[in-house]
């Protein structure tokens, strides 16, 4: 256990980060009192039943006495949910989120803020494809980065709310940086926001081949394709707002993918493999560099176990 970096947090928006969120502070100690809210009353209870804090039956109620609050919900949500909130808020609270994209969240929030309360967007960069209460896990955030982009405020109180803020989420086992808002939705457009794309983008497109290849798409489908569909199977409402919210970073980066996607397509077809090898090759160090900086496994095929593996070892503990 640590010392606790809040007295009371408040989650509005239980799913798979909020709920992760209220998991990992009971699990590190990092408050000592955990409210929640979620819209659904079907959330609420599922939340409620895994026991993860105290499950408020208003946004108000779980806010009114929360040193940080932090707002769990999909961007294009996060104004009209921020504007149930603030003037509720307590002077000296943080308020913060885990949207995907800053300089939205930035501005929707900043909507009527309270002179006092310390405005500081975050985002964990953590995740799964999976969505809802019973998807959040203590160690979710272990050894992940979790970005925050301060506002241009420079007096102590801000300072320490950062400090406050930065003590969290190291107690949750993240790696905390902060940087500029427009940077971080540069950042992410390449490195998160385009391979999803990419990725519903591919599993689309084995859809409709499906009925030609007569179910083949899926019967033999090999584990680079695998990991396409399990990273389209994310939230779509979550996917379908930071499209929206950082279109024009996401769309400088497929400008400039749909170009180098161009170069290659006309390499294989005039069978130029010299170029091919080129590509392939730097782009194989950017997976060392990946692995270099502690990033991913190493492991033989990404870490996946067979299933004729995983049978075994179930039997085993069985």
């Amino acid at each position: 256990m640590t010392q606790p970096a809040f007295e009371t947090v408040a989650i509005i928006g239980i799913g798979l980060i909020g709920s992760s969120i209220a998991l990992a502070s009971q699990a590190y100690g990092a408050a000592d009192r955990i409210t929640l809210y979620d819209q659904s009353a079907d959330v609420r209870q599922k939340a409620s039943a895994r026991d993860m804090g105290e499950i408020c039956a208003t946004a108000k109620d779980a806010v009114k006495a929360a040193d940080c609050v932090i707002m769990c919900v999909p961007v294009g949500a996060l104004a009209a949910a921020t504007a149930d909130v603030i003037a509720h808020l307590k002077p000296g609270a943080i308020l913060t989120d885990v949207g995907s994209v800053k300089r939205e969240a930035m501005t929707a929030m900043s909507v009527d803020l309270p002179s006092g309360v310390h405005l500081i967007p975050g985002h964990p960069i953590s995740g799964t494809e999976q969505s809802g209460p019973n998807a959040g896990f203590a160690t979710l955030f272990e050894d992940a980065w979790h970005i925050l982009t301060p506002l241009d405020d420079t007096s102590e109180p801000y300072a320490a709310a950062i400090r406050n803020l930065t003590n969290f989420w190291s107690s949750l086992g993240a790696k905390v940086e902060s940087m500029d808002a427009d940077r971080h939705d540069r950042v992410l457009a390449i490195t998160s926001h385009l391979p999803h794309l990419i990725a519903y983008n591919i599993v689309s497109t084995a859809y409709d081949m499906e009925t030609v290849g007569e179910g083949e798409v899926v019967k033999y489908s090999a584990g680079g394709f695998r990991d396409f569909t399990r990273i389209a199977a994310s939230d779509p409402t979550m996917w379908r707002d930071v499209f929206l919210y950082n279109k024009d970073a996401v769309l400088e980066c497929l400008g400039r993918f749909s170009e180098d996607l161009a170069a290659l397509q006309r390499a294989i077809r005039w069978g130029d493999g010299e170029t091919l090898m080129r590509e392939f090759t730097r782009a194989r160090g950017i997976r060392k560099a990946i692995l270099e900086a502690g990033q991913d496994s190493q492991d033989v095929n990404f870490g996946r176990q067979s299933a004729t593996h995983k049978d075994t070892v179930n039997d085993a503990e069985n």
